[in-house]
C-alpha cells in the first residue's frame, strides 16, 4: 500500500513537472510572437513595399540572415541613421555590402 501511495505521489509530481514546463513553453512562444509582431510593425514603418517583399523573399533562402538584419535595420532607423522609408535599391545595397563582407570572411581549404 505505502509502494502505491509513493507511486501515485511520483505520477503527480511528475505530471506537475509536464504541466509547468507546458506554461513556460507557451509562455515562451507567445513572448517570441509579440516580437515577431513589433518587428513587422516597426519593418512596415521603415520600409517600402517593395523593399518588404525583397527581404521577405530573402528570408525563404536565408532566414537567419534577414533576422539580424531586420533587428539592425530597426536600430539604425531608431538612431537616425537610415532614410526612412528606406527603398528597395537602398536595402539592395545594404544587402550587396553584407554579402561582400561575407565572402571576405571565408576562407576555404585547398
Amino acid at each position: 500500500m505505502a509502494e502505491d501511495e509513493e507511486l501515485e505521489k511520483l505520477r503527480r509530481k511528475r505530471l506537475l513537472e509536464l504541466q509547468r514546463r507546458l506554461i513556460e513553453e507557451q509562455e515562451r512562444i507567445r513572448a517570441q510572437e509579440e516580437i515577431e509582431i513589433r518587428k513587422a510593425i516597426a519593418l512596415r514603418h521603415i520600409l517600402t513595399p517593395e523593399a518588404r517583399r525583397r527581404l521577405n523573399a530573402l528570408k525563404m533562402v536565408k532566414p537567419e540572415l534577414v533576422s539580424q538584419l531586420e533587428i539592425r535595420l530597426i536600430e539604425l532607423a531608431q538612431a537616425g541613421a537610415i532614410p526612412i522609408p528606406l527603398t528597395d535599391e537602398q536595402l539592395k545595397a545594404i544587402l550587396s555590402k553584407i554579402s561582400s563582407r561575407r565572402r571576405e570572411i571565408r576562407i576555404r581549404r585547398v
